[in-house]
């Protein structure tokens, strides 16, 4: 379990002590991608080799994926319970406005939280 919240929290993979990135705000978007070299505390290293972090991406299609997914369902059940004025059938365009907004507000988060997923999945916990 510390683990999962490790990842969610941008922390060191192996110890949780230190931040991944340089900046904890993901919303200063000057220093959003800047991480540590290697771990303030325990000293792992977060530059495996060059390209690492493109697998990345898969992680991060993952995620946009399942935004999209929930926001779909979240729409479904508020127009069931008839809090939406319009059906979602009958305005798509509620759907996609509703989910770029998500995803653009959620972007710097997404990209840190793929990024920490990523390099846990190749890291071993300190035991």
């Amino acid at each position: 379990m510390p683990r999962l919240t490790w990842m969610l929290r941008n922390r060191c993979p192996q110890c949780g002590q230190a931040h991944l990135f340089k900046e904890p705000n993901a919303y200063k978007l000057r220093t959003t991608a800047h991480m540590h070299k290697t771990c303030t505390a325990c000293g792992e290293d977060f530059e495996r080799e060059p390209g690492f972090y493109f697998g990345a991406a898969y992680v991060s299609y993952a995620l946009t994926v399942a935004l999209w997914v929930a926001v779909l369902v979240a729409m479904m059940v508020f127009d069931a319970w008839g809090w939406m004025e319009f059906g979602m059938f009958t305005h798509p365009g509620m759907y996609l406005t509703t989910g770029c907004t998500l995803l653009l507000v959620l972007m710097p988060v997404i990209y840190r939280l793929s990024r920490s997923i990523w390099l846990s999945i190749f890291t071993k916990t300190r035991t």
